[in-house]
């Protein structure tokens, strides 16, 4: 990765950025770090916020860290993805553990850079994912392609239901609580997310799923023994 930042005016657009991060001193320094290269959209410490503000605004990068309270940049990648699958995110963590790296590039992000990154190098890392590049930190980039590459076919998971892989891990969440009998307010309280964010979720399942109520759908998961 160059370490070499351009003015923005060679650059094009200046990109525009959503932190996610629990640590309020953390983000504080990367938007002093990025300074004026890109354009801070917002900003959130948890999961549900991030999901509702990633959503509304659009960003054109997400910049995100792995571990959040209430689940993780996994989750985050996940259900954003479902509502702006435009939207484009870069991992930004202190972890380098090989189960936090390939779980949130298999849930979509396109890159995975250490937060003993330099300013510049991190503006360049943007400014890489922006225009649809995997940007790696040098050190792990060997490592997530020999982790792949070692992967044998019969390691990977088996689909016993096509219809059921369809759901991103939180909407199955919702799923089993729905089909339980919970309201809307109940599941919202339960997984700390919004009601209009449930009401979401449950579209999306019915949506995917050829659903189209909610009595359908608890017979559906009990069917599958998810209750």
């Amino acid at each position: 990765m160059s370490t070499l930042v351009e003015s923005s005016r060679e650059h094009g657009p200046r990109p525009r950025v959503f932190l996610v991060d629990d640590h309020h001193l953390f983000r504080a320094g990367v938007r002093a770090e990025l300074g004026d290269a890109v354009e801070v959209v917002g900003e959130a410490d948890e999961v549900a916020a991030a999901v509702e503000m990633i959503v509304e605004r659009r960003p054109d990068v997400v910049l995100l860290d792995v571990h959040l309270p209430r689940g993780g940049g996994q989750t985050v990648i996940e259900e954003a993805r479902q509502l702006a699958p435009e939207v484009r995110f870069l991992a930004l963590s202190v972890s380098d553990a090989p189960e936090d790296v390939i779980s949130v590039i298999r849930a979509g992000a396109r890159g995975y850079v250490t937060k003993t990154i330099s300013g510049g190098e991190l503006v360049e890392a943007i400014r890489r994912v922006a225009g649809g590049d995997a940007v790696f930190s040098p050190r792990l980039a060997g490592f997530v392609l020999d982790a792949f590459a070692a992967m044998p076919p019969e390691s990977a998971p088996v689909s016993v239901d096509p219809e059921l892989d369809q759901l991103s891990s939180r909407e199955r969440e919702v799923l089993r609580l729905i089909a339980r009998g919970y309201t809307y307010k109940e599941v919202a309280r339960e997984l700390s997310i919004s009601v209009k964010t449930v009401e979401t979720h449950v579209s999306a399942v019915l949506r995917k799923l050829q659903l189209t109520t909610r009595h359908q759908l608890a017979y559906w998961a009990t069917e599958r023994r998810l209750v």
